[in-house]
C-alpha cells in the first residue's frame, strides 16, 4: 500500500494543492482542517507522516506536537507556516519537527522531503526536548536575536534549528556587520549549552603577541610582566560556547594550537606544562576569503575543515532587502525599549531604504535608525529624513582623491544650526516643557560613535594613530571602542 499522509491546514485552497501534488507523486492523503482531529489520527496509530501548518482553529499546533510525539515517536511530522520567523523555526526544532517550511513553499521541495522523511527518518528523528510553556511563545520582537522573513534568512533559521542541539562546530561567514555574533548568540542561547557562558573573542582586537596568552591563559612568569596567573578563554568558556570572531586574522602559531584543541580536546596555557581538558563548543566566524588566505599560506588548510564542519553564510543586506521593514521597526523597538521616544516609518521611508545598497549591511541600517529615533522630532518618520540621512552618509563616505577638509570652525557652525533646528522643532511642538533628561549625553553619544570609527577607518584600523588623531590616549581609545560597541577589523574601509 502507499504512504499514507496526514495533511492539516486550515486555509482549504493550501489544503487541496498540497493533497493534491501528493496524490500525484503516488501517495494516499487524508486532510482535515482541526488540529484535534490530527490528534486524535495520529494518536490511533494512522498515517505515515504528518504535514501541518502552525496556526489553526482550535489549537496551535506547537502544543499538539509534543503530544503526538509522544504517542507516535517515529512519526516524521513536517510543519509549514507563513510565521516565518527564526523563532517559529526553533520551535518546530525544540517539538521534534522533521522539517520546517515557510510558506509559500515549493511543492517539489515538499515532495522531496516527504521521500527523504520516508526513507529515513530513524536516521534524522528530532529528539523530544522539554519546553517552556507555550505563553512564552508570543515574546515581543525586540527580544527576538534575528530578524527577517526572506527566503535567505529561512535557509539560515533550518540550518539553525537543526544545529541548537548539538556540539558541532560551525563557521558563520558574511560581509562586515551582517550579525555574525547574533548567530553566534543564537546558537548558544536556544542550545543545549545555553546554561553555561558565551565567552567571544576578537582576532582582529588583540595584539598578535598576546592572542594565545588570550586565548588559553598563562602561568605566572611564563613572560615578562606575567606577575600571576591569568585565566584564557577556553577556561572562561568551559562547559559553554567560545565564539572565534575574525577568525582570519589569527597568526599561525596560535592557529597550529588551536588546532590541538580540536583534535584532542586539550590544550596548555602559555608556560603551563599540563595539558588541561576542555569542553567547549567553537563557533568561528570570519568576513575574508579563508580558501584564499590558504593558497597564501596565510591559513592552515586543516584547521579549516575542523572549523568548517557546518558552514553558514550570511547573506549582506542588499540579498535580503524586503526584510528592511521588520529590521527598521525592530531597531525602533530597541531604541524605544531604551528610553527613546516612539516612532513609526511611513511606507514611502520603507520604501526609500529598501532602494539603498547598505554597504555597511545591518549595522548600517541600525545605525541609521538609532539616529532618527533621537533626533527626529516627528513620531513618524517620512521619505525626507531618510533621504537626509542618505545623503550625509554619501557625503561622509571617503573619496579616493582630493578629500574634503572641513574646517572645525565650519564642522562647529553645522553642528550649531543642525542643534538649533532641533531645538527650535521641539520647542515649537512641546512648547515651554524642557527636552527630556539626559538628552545631553545621549547626543553625545550619538556623535562620539561616528566620529570615533571614522578615525578608525581613516587609518586602517591602526588605534596608536587613530588615537594621535583624537588627542586621545590609546587606552582611553581601547574603552571608547569596547563601550561603543565599535567592531574593530584590520583594515577599515
Amino acid at each position: 500500500m502507499a504512504p499514507l499522509i496526514l495533511v492539516a491546514d486550515d486555509d482549504l485552497a493550501i489544503r487541496t494543492v498540497v493533497s493534491q501534488a501528493l496524490i500525484r507523486a503516488g501517495y494516499e492523503v487524508r486532510a482535515t482542517g482541526n488540529a484535534h482531529i490530527l490528534s486524535r489520527w495520529v494518536e490511533a496509530g494512522e498515517g505515515d507522516l504528518v504535514i501541518t501548518d502552525v496556526v489553526m482553529p482550535d489549537e496551535n499546533i506547537f502544543e499538539v506536537l509534543p503530544r503526538m510525539k509522544k504517542a507516535r515517536p517515529d512519526l516524521p511530522i513536517v510543519v509549514m507556516s507563513a510565521q516565518n520567523t527564526f523563532m517559529t523555526a526553533i520551535r518546530a526544532s525544540e517539538r521534534g519537527a522533521y522539517e520546517y517550511l515557510p510558506k509559500p513553499f515549493d511543492l517539489d521541495q515538499l515532495i522531496r522531503i516527504v521521500g527523504q522523511a520516508l526513507a529515513g527518518s530513524e536516521a534524522k528523528k528530532a529528539p523530544v526536548v522539554e519546553t517552556k510553556p507555550e505563553a512564552e511563545a508570543g515574546k515581543p520582537s525586540e527580544e527576538i536575536p534575528l530578524v527577517g522573513r526572506s527566503g535567505a534568512m529561512q535557509d539560515v533559521y533550518r540550518v539553525l534549528a537543526r544545529l541548537m542541539n548539538t556540539d558541532l562546530t560551525v563557521m558563520i561567514t558574511g560581509e562586515s556587520g551582517t550579525g555574525k555574533e547574533l548567530v553566534a548568540r543564537a546558537l548558544h542561547d536556544f542550545g543545549r549549552r545555553r546554561k553555561g557562558p558565551f565567552v567571544a573573542i576578537n582576532m582582529a582586537a588583540i595584539p598578535r603577541d598576546l592572542i594565545e596568552s588570550e586565548l588559553f591563559g598563562h602561568e605566572k612568569g611564563a613572560f615578562t610582566g606575567a606577575a600571576q596567573r591569568s585565566q584564557g578563554r577556553f577556561e572562561q568558556a568551559e562547559g559553554g560556547t567560545l565564539f572565534l570572531d575574525e577568525i582570519g586574522d589569527m597568526p599561525m602559531e596560535a592557529q597550529t594550537r588551536l588546532l590541538r584543541v580540536l583534535q584532542q580536546g586539550e590544550y596548555m596555557t602559555v608556560g603551563g606544562r599540563t595539558p588541561i581538558k576542555t569542553d567547549v563548543r567553537i563557533v568561528a566566524a570570519t568576513n575574508k576569503d579563508l580558501i584564499t588566505l590558504i593558497e597564501k599560506g596565510l591559513f592552515r588548510e586543516d584547521l579549516y575543515y575542523r572549523l568548517s564542519v557546518v558552514p553558514i553564510r550570511l547573506p549582506p543586506l542588499r540579498e535580503r532587502l524586503g526584510d528592511i521593514p521588520d529590521l527598521a521597526r525592530h531597531f525602533l523597538a530597541l531604541a524605544e525599549k531604551e528610553g527613546l521616544p516612539r516612532k513609526n516609518f511611513d511606507q514611502a521611508a520603507l520604501e526609500r531604504m529598501k532602494r539603498h545598497d547598505w554597504p555597511g549591511n545591518i549595522r548600517e541600517l541600525e545605525n541609521l535608525v538609532r539616529r532618527l529615533a533621537a533626533l527626529h522630532p516627528d513620531d513618524v518618520i517620512g521619505i525626507q529624513a531618510i533621504e537626509n540621512e542618505l545623503a550625509l552618509v554619501r557625503r561622509a563616505a571617503p573619496r579616493e582623491a582630493e578629500p574634503r577638509i572641513v574646517e572645525a570652525t565650519t564642522t562647529g557652525e553645522t553642528l550649531e544650526s543642525f542643534f538649533r533646528g532641533y531645538l527650535k522643532t521641539y520647542f515649537a511642538r512641546f512648547g515651554d516643557e524642557l527636552p527630556p533628561e539626559g538628552l545631553y549625553d545621549r547626543l553625545l553619544v550619538e556623535f562620539e560613535r561616528p566620529l570615533v570609527a571614522a578615525a578608525l577607518a581613516a587609518t586602517n584600523g591602526n588605534q596608536v594613530r587613530a588615537a594621535d588623531l583624537l588627542g586621545l590616549n590609546r587606552n582611553t581609545l581601547r574603552k571608547k571602542i569596547r563601550e561603543l560597541g565599535i567592531r574593530m577589523t584590520s583594515a577599515v574601509g
